[in-house]
C-alpha cells in the first residue's frame, strides 16, 4: 500500500548495506540475512518490528484490515503449543509431565490413571482428585470421544463432538430434578453415536431428571415416552398441537404428519441409482494423497454428474476431506477464492467444471434489511413495479425510493430494519419496534403508494405461497418464488430478516438461488450435512431438489449420516472404520448395494438394519 513506500525505501536501503541480493527469492537467502530481515537489528525494525509498531496502531481499522491479510496464527516459540509457561513443565506425575498427558487421546489417559499406582501419601494427598479424574474420563468414553485429546481446540471439534462433551460434563455433575431442555441433540451424529446419545439421556432421566428434546431422528423419537408433535405445516401454518401423548399411542395417530415417514411398511424402498462404473467412468475428479488431519494418505475419486454421499461415523474424516480439501483444493484450481487446504498431493479432473459452490448453514445476511425476496433478486422487479404505478410517477418515486438500503424511502430512525437496538451497556441490548415507522420500515408517505391494493410493507409481509397468487400476471417475480415452494420455503414472509432464518431455512434458500438461475450446468455443488434441522417432508423435498440440480447438468457431493439420503445416493464414499486416529480410510467406495454388503462399514449395516433387509 502506498502508506508502507516508507518502509520499503528503509528495507532496500538497509538490504543494500547489508549486502543482501533483494533479486533472490526468500527461500534461497541464507539462514543468517533471513533472520537479519525478520528481527531487525538497531538500524533496521526488521518485519517483526514493523507489525510490533502496527499493534499500536490497531484502533484504525485499515491498520487492522492490513494485519489481518499478513498475519496468520502459527506454533508458539516460547511453550511450543502447551500454553504454559516453563516451569510447569518441570513437574512430573509418574515420569510425565501435564503438556504429555493432556496429548494423549482420552483413551491412552483413561488407561494411564487406570494403571496408576500410587504411595499413601500420594493417595492422601490426590485421593479424591484422581476419583474425578477417572471418573470424568470414563464418561468421555462413555459418549464415544475417545479418539480426542486433551489439548483438543474446542473450535476445531464437530457440531455432534461437541454436543456429546456438554453431555459428558452433565453427566459429570451428577444433577437430579433439574430440567434439561436440547434442541437436536443427534446434529452431526452417526446412527451408531446416536445409540450412545439415547443411553446418556436415559441415564440422565434416571438420576431424577426431566429432558425435553427437539428432535426429527426416528432412533430418539422411537426411545421418547411423551411426545408433542407441532403443526400442521410450517410457518404460519404450524403452531399448533397436532398430538400430545404417550409414544405407543403415537403411532396410531391419523393427523400427524410424521408418523408415516416412521412405519418402516411406508418407507419409500430404495431408488434406481444412476450408474456408475468408476474404473471406466470418464467424468470424475480424482483427489490423491490426501492426509490432512486424521486421513491416512487416501486416493479417492468424486463421479460427476450424479449424487455422492460421503458418509461415516462422527470423527472419521468426512468434513476434511470434503470441506476443507477437496473444496478448497478446487476452488483455488478455478481462481474462485483461496483458502487454507488440507494436505494433498494431486487433483485431476477440474476441467470437467466451471464452478464449485459449497452451501453450507451459514446465514445468507447478517443485516435485518436482508432477507429471502432481496437474496433472489426478486424485490428488484417488485420496486420496478410500486414505482411504475401512477401515484409514484405523479410523485416522482424511482424504484430506489422502494429500497431499504439507501435513504430516500426507508424510514430514517430504524434505517429501513424495523426496530431500534438500545445498548444496555453490561447487560444484552434491548430490541423494541422502531416508534417512528411502528416496524413498517418505511416512511408514512411511501406507504400510501399502493400496487392492487397493498403497500410495499403489506406486499412485503406475504407469504411466498400468498405471493405467488398475487403476482401471478408477472413471471419474473413468480418464477423465482416457485423454487422456494420447491424447496419447502413457501410459509416464509418475502422480506422476514435473513438474521431470523435457521440453519437448514438458510441452505435451502441458497440451493433456490442456484434452482432459479441457469447456470448448473458443469457446476459442482458440496454441501455439509443439509439435513440438519429438517423434518422427514423436507428432507423428501430437499432429495427432489438435488435430484433435479444434477438432471440439470449439475453434481452434487453430499456429506451425510441421514439414511434417507444416503439410501438415494448413486454413489457412497463411506470413512471409518471408526473415528480419530481409527478412522481416515475409505471403508467401500460404490453404490449402495455395495455398501449394505461390506460387513466393516458401520453406516452400511444400519441402512441394512433401517431398510428391513
Amino acid at each position: 500500500m502506498p502508506s508502507a513506500e516508507q518502509d520499503k525505501k528503509s528495507l532496500l536501503t538497509f538490504a543494500k548495506k547489508q549486502k543482501i541480493n533483494t533479486q533472490e527469492p526468500w527461500k534461497d537467502l541464507p539462514k543468517a540475512q533471513r533472520d537479519l530481515i525478520w528481527n531487525g537489528n538497531k538500524d533496521f525494525f526488521g518485519v517483526v518490528g514493523l507489525f510490533k509498531y502496527l499493534e499500536q496502531m490497531k484502533y484504525k481499522m485499515h491498520v487492522r484490515v492490513f494485519i489481518s491479510r499478513y498475519r496468520s496464527p502459527s506454533l508458539c516459540p516460547e511453550c511450543h503449543g502447551s500454553r504454559l509457561r516453563k516451569e510447569v513443565q518441570t513437574i512430573f506425575v509418574h515420569r510425565k509431565t501435564i503438556m504429555q498427558l493432556t496429548s494423549l487421546t482420552i483413551e491412552d489417559l483413561c488407561s494411564f490413571f487406570e494403571k496408576l499406582q500410587l504411595t499413601t501419601y500420594e493417595s492422601d494427598v490426590a485421593g479424591e482428585v484422581l476419583k474425578q479424574i477417572r471418573a470424568r474420563l470414563s464418561f468421555l468414553m462413555r459418549v464415544g470421544v475417545h479418539y480426542l485429546s486433551l489439548d483438543r481446540e474446542t473450535r476445531t471439534l464437530s457440531g455432534g463432538e461437541y454436543q456429546r462433551l456438554i453431555l459428558a460434563n452433565q453427566l459429570g455433575m451428577g444433577l437430579s430434578q433439574a430440567l434439561y431442555v436440547l434442541d437436536e441433540p443427534t446434529v452431526g451424529l452417526h446412527p451408531r453415536d446416536n445409540d450412545r446419545l439415547i443411553s446418556i439421556l436415559k441415564d440422565l432421566r434416571n438420576l431424577g431428571n426431566t429432558l425435553v428434546v427437539v428432535e426429527h431422528d426416528h432412533d430418539v423419537i422411537r426411545n421418547s415416552e411423551n411426545i408433542i408433535e407441532m403443526g400442521p405445516g410450517s410457518g404460519y401454518l404450524g403452531g399448533e398441537v397436532v398430538y400430545a401423548g404417550r409414544t405407543e399411542n403415537f403411532y396410531e395417530s391419523k393427523e400427524s404428519i410424521t408418523v408415516p415417514y416412521l412405519l418402516p411398511q411406508k418407507r419409500q424402498p430404495l431408488r434406481e441409482g444412476r450408474p456408475v462404473e468408476i474404473e471406466n467412468y470418464r467424468y470424475k475428479i480424482e483427489l490423491k494423497g490426501c492426509k490432512g488431519h486424521n486421513l491416512k494418505n487416501i486416493d479417492v475419486e468424486f463421479p460427476l454428474n450424479r449424487l455422492v454421499v460421503v458418509s461415516g461415523v462422527s470423527g472419521s474424516g468426512k468434513s476434511t476431506l470434503v470441506s476443507k480439501t477437496l473444496y478448497p483444493a478446487l476452488a483455488r484450481k478455478l481462481d474462485l477464492e483461496y483458502e487454507p487446504v488440507q494436505e494433498y498431493s494431486k487433483i485431476t479432473g477440474f476441467d470437467s467444471i466451471n464452478n464449485v459452490l459449497l452451501i453450507d448453514q451459514s446465514p445468507i445476511g447478517k443485516s435485518a434489511r436482508s432477507s429471502p425476496i432481496t437474496y433472489l433478486k426478486a424485490f428488484d422487479a417488485i420496486r420496478s413495479l410500486m414505482a411504475s404505478t401512477p401515484e409514484s410517477k405523479q410523485r416522482g418515486y424511482t424504484p430506489g425510493t422502494f429500497s431499504l438500503n439507501v435513504d430516500g424511502g426507508r424510514c430514517p430512525a430504524c434505517k429501513g430494519t424495523g426496530y431500534e437496538e438500545i445498548d444496555m451497556q453490561f447487560m444484552d441490548n434491548v430490541i423494541l419496534p422502531c416508534d417512528v415507522c411502528d416496524g413498517k420500515k418505511y416512511r408514512p408517505e411511501i406507504l400510501e403508494v399502493l400496487f392492487q391494493n397493498k403497500n410495499v410493507y403489506q406486499i412485503l409481509m406475504l407469504t411466498v405461497a400468498e405471493a405467488m397468487n398475487f403476482f401471478v400476471a408477472h413471471p419474473n417475480i413468480r418464477k423465482p418464488l416457485s423454487v422456494l415452494k420447491e424447496v419447502g420455503l413457501d410459509y416464509l414472509a418475502l422480506g422476514q430478516p435473513a438474521n431470523s432464518l435457521s440453519g437448514g431455512e438458510s441452505q435451502r434458500l441458497k440451493i433456490a438461488k442456484e434452482l432459479s438461475q441457469v447456470t448448473q450446468k458443469a457446476t459442482l455443488y458440496i454441501l455439509d450435512e443439509p439435513t440438519t434441522g429438517l423434518h422427514f417432508k423436507e428432507v423428501e423435498l430437499l432429495m427432489k431438489v438435488l435430484h433435479k440440480l444434477i438432471e440439470a447438468g449439475g453434481s452434487v457431493i453430499v456429506v451425510e449420516h441421514n439414511l434417507d439420503v444416503i439410501k438415494s445416493a448413486d454413489y457412497v464414499i463411506d470413512m471409518g472404520p471408526e473415528a480419530g486416529k481409527s478412522g481416515g480410510y475409505v471403508v467401500v467406495a460404490g453404490t449402495v448395494e455395495k455398501l449394505m454388503a461390506a460387513k466393516k462399514s458401520l453406516t452400511g449395516q444400519y441402512l441394512k438394519k433401517y431398510l428391513g433387509k
